[in-house]
């Protein structure tokens, strides 16, 4: 299985940001070929030494890394990648990572 993670720091504005997440990316996120899961945060994200300023976290799952970068070169992929810069235009207010991931 592969993952992408998305963390998201703290908006300006969390109204707005949960309203485009909610109403607007999540729906388009959710058409990505090959998507198997979404998931994402619920309540406050803590850290071993506290609260830090991760608002939200997504992490979606594929079969596998060519299943996820297939899924965003398709139009869906490229719509909800441009879709996120929308109302996360900042790239150091998220952070995004890949990888496979295996059950121990």
């Amino acid at each position: 299985m592969a993952q992408m993670v998305v963390i998201y720091r703290t908006p300006q504005d969390i109204a707005a940001f949960d309203r485009h997440y909610f109403d607007i990316h999540v729906p388009l996120a959710k058409t990505l070929p090959g998507l198997r899961k979404y998931e994402i945060s619920d309540g406050p994200i803590a850290a071993p030494a506290g609260s830090g300023d991760v608002y939200r976290i997504g992490r979606l799952s594929f079969d596998d890394l060519a299943a996820l970068q297939a899924a965003f070169a398709s139009p869906e992929g490229r719509a909800a990648a441009a879709d996120r810069r929308l109302f996360a235009p900042d790239d150091s207010g998220v952070q995004i990572y890949l990888f496979d991931s295996k059950v121990l």
